[in-house]
């Protein structure tokens, strides 16, 4: 028995097998290594979901078995980048980090164009490029790519899976990391696994929730919430045999059963597919509703933090240099249990994304300030992924008792949001379009590109300076800030959206338009709107690189005393240092004064990098409309 796993017999036991199953393998021994180090952890956290079956060292043993096979079929330069990683896992920390994001059509027509835009990308200075699903789905029902039918084939409109791997390469020989979704809580209906189970195959009828009445479905729908009321109602579709499923989602789309180890099995050996075509990130796709049990609300359970630090552990063990990056919009209480070095190592930032939003239509800096201070740090060895905008709509996810110790009312502050961004708020100078409207509970997300939430749409002449503001704060807050490609142009509203077959009942379709060539070819013309967003966040991204107070994610929240401005102190804790760095950014439409008495541990003087502007802190100044500085302060 090997001394490392001396404590427990039944890991022991896995070992030996394996070890006699695979060892005269010339791959196993650097398997092997990872395997001692990282088993007990997988074993620890899938004991709680399937340790009580008869089968359980059967199954762990199975598992193994396929990851040493992707683990073998793992090519050399993946396997040196695992080295790499392992050697600095704090790589993405760095203040050099620049994620982007498109789809692949809708941004280059299929995977041969993307890699065609490499040297765009590299313009903009991207090192991170997630794009949306590109895997096989069925048309037009495909929820923008995320009703799989196969995780091992492109939509053959963008081309191949070789295709898909060739530009991962290519990526990585730019020094950018290809970032995809694993779509792991649902498939299409179309999959080989749900054509199975429709067939009634006794197998695969137990990749899914399949029952043959209403009893079950109405016993879990007493508490799961309905997600998408105007698809369908409740948490099932009826399938055609008069059988139900679940479809958390859309009824084309059909929860995969994780109470069956064989369905855990199975995307297993998806994720490391994926992993060996050379993708470094997994954007961990609806996170919150992977576990179904009785009685409960069906997110957020224990055992679905289970089955991700799972998942985690054999990616260790098979593709050290892959990380997880958590989609989870949800109470900003639930969205931090997600992130931790043995989960997921990255998250998106729901909260400070809708704070923003919140922040530009009140004028008040209240509930983001409040944010920053007490729900900005998170774990070591983690950082957030800071957005703007994404593919997805803007809900209000802050949290009503947070809200409620600034007098605001969450409900009614959400509908002011609501109507404010649709423009059913008078002076309102955003051009938003209502998703899922729900009149019966008063439920509403926005959607809308960035720069017609802005203004940009009406031509408001404070909507440039908004959209900068808004990715200032992105790029200067910590973690690792990410662009929705189109933003950099200041990409209007498809006002065609709903023309598109299967996009009618959608509206997020109004913010993925196609790439505008014509505003992109304007990006070095100064005169034009996308010219000056283009400079102004590109000058924000070369300053942000040369500032290693800007790398990691550590903040300390710095209250101006002006209810429009927001403030922040960077200084690189962790990250070599740098010292102090003061953001300030003024909110609001009107010139805001910041008092000297708020500045007086600053330096008597400081420069605002942004401008190249002096200012002296002992008598105070003023900030101009929509205006944000970054002031050197390492010298005091």
């Amino acid at each position: 028995m090997p001394a490392w796993a001396a404590s427990d017999e039944q890991q022991s036991r896995v070992w030996a097998a394996l070890s006699e199953q695979l060892g005269d393998d010339a791959q196993w021994p650097a398997f092997d290594a990872r395997l001692r180090a990282h088993l007990g952890d997988l074993r620890r956290e899938l004991a709680p979901l399937y340790g009580a079956r008869p089968d359980f060292e059967a199954f762990l043993i199975k598992l193994l078995g396929n990851a040493f096979s992707a683990w073998r079929e793992r090519s050399p330069e993946l396997k040196a980048l695992d080295q790499a990683r392992e050697a600095d896992p704090q790589w993405f920390h760095s203040n050099r980090m620049l994620g982007g994001v498109c789809y692949v059509d809708l941004f280059a027509g299929d995977l041969k164009g993307i890699e065609a835009s490499i040297p765009y990308f590299k313009e903009l200075g991207l090192t991170y490029l997630h794009l949306m699903p590109p895997f096989l789905c069925p048309e037009p029902h495909s929820d923008g790519g995320y009703a799989v039918s196969s995780y091992r084939a492109v939509k053959p409109s963008l081309g191949r899976i070789e295709d898909l791997r060739h530009l991962a390469q290519r990526l990585r020989e730019e020094g950018i990391s290809l970032v995809l979704d694993f779509v792991f809580n649902h498939t299409s209906d179309e999959h080989d696994w749900a054509r199975g189970a429709l067939a009634k195959d006794p197998f695969y009828s137990e990749f899914f929730y399949i029952f043959p009445d209403r009893t079950q479905p109405d016993a879990y729908e007493r508490t799961v919430r309905e997600i998408f009321p105007d698809e369908h109602p409740g948490a099932f579709s009826q399938l055609e045999d008069g059988r139900w499923v679940w479809t958390t989602f859309h009824s084309y789309q059909w929860d995969l059963n994780y109470g069956n180890p064989e369905v855990f099995n199975a995307m297993a050996g998806e994720m490391l597919f994926i992993a060996n075509l050379g993708v470094e990130f997994l954007r961990m796709d609806a996170v919150a509703f992977i576990w179904k049990r009785l009685g409960t609300p069906c997110e957020n359970l224990p055992e679905a933090h289970h089955l991700l630090r799972a998942y985690n552990a054999l990616a260790r063990i098979a593709a050290p240099s892959l990380l997880f990056k958590s989609e989870a919009i949800v109470h900003p209480d639930d969205v931090v249990k997600y992130i931790e070095p043995a989960e997921c190592q990255i998250s998106y930032n729901p909260l400070q994304m809708a704070l923003l939003w919140n922040t530009l239509a009140t004028r008040e800096v209240n509930m983001l300030q409040k944010a920053l201070e007490q729900r900005h740090h998170i774990p070591d060895g983690t950082a957030w992924v800071n957005y703007v905008r994404s593919h997805d709509d803007i809900g209000w996810t802050f949290a009503d008792e947070d809200a409620i110790q600034m007098g605001i009312q969450g409900f009614d502050h959400r509908t002011f949001l609501n109507r404010f961004y649709v423009n059913r708020f008078a002076g309102s100078f955003a051009r938003g379009v209502p998703f899922q409207d729900n009149p019966a509970t008063g439920d509403c997300r926005i959607s809308g590109t960035a720069a017609s939430l802005c203004g940009l749409e009406q031509g408001d002449p404070h909507a440039v300076a908004r959209l900068l503001l808004l990715y200032g704060v992105v790029l200067s807050s910590g973690g690792i800030p990410l662009i929705y490609l189109g933003d950099e142009i200041g990409a209007l509203n498809d006002l065609h959206w709903a023309d598109d077959p299967g996009h009618g009942g959608d509206s997020r379709w109004v913010h993925r338009p196609v790439r505008d060539l014509a505003r992109s070819a304007q990006r070095d013309d100064p005169s034009t709107a996308p010219g000056r967003i283009y400079a102004g966040l590109r000058h924000l991204i070369a300053l942000r690189q040369h500032l290693p107070s800007l790398a990691g994610g550590r903040l300390h929240a710095f209250w101006t005393r002006n209810r429009s401005v927001l403030g922040y102190l960077r200084s690189g804790e962790g990250q070599g240092g740098g010292g102090n760095i003061l953001v300030l950014g003024n909110f609001s439409e009107h010139p805001q004064a910041i008092d000297a008495a708020v500045l007086l541990g600053m330096p008597a003087a400081a420069v605002d990098l942004i401008g190249q502007t002096a200012f002296n802190l002992r008598t105070g100044f003023t900030l101009a409309p929509y205006q944000m500085v970054w002031l050197d302060c390492r010298g005091g």
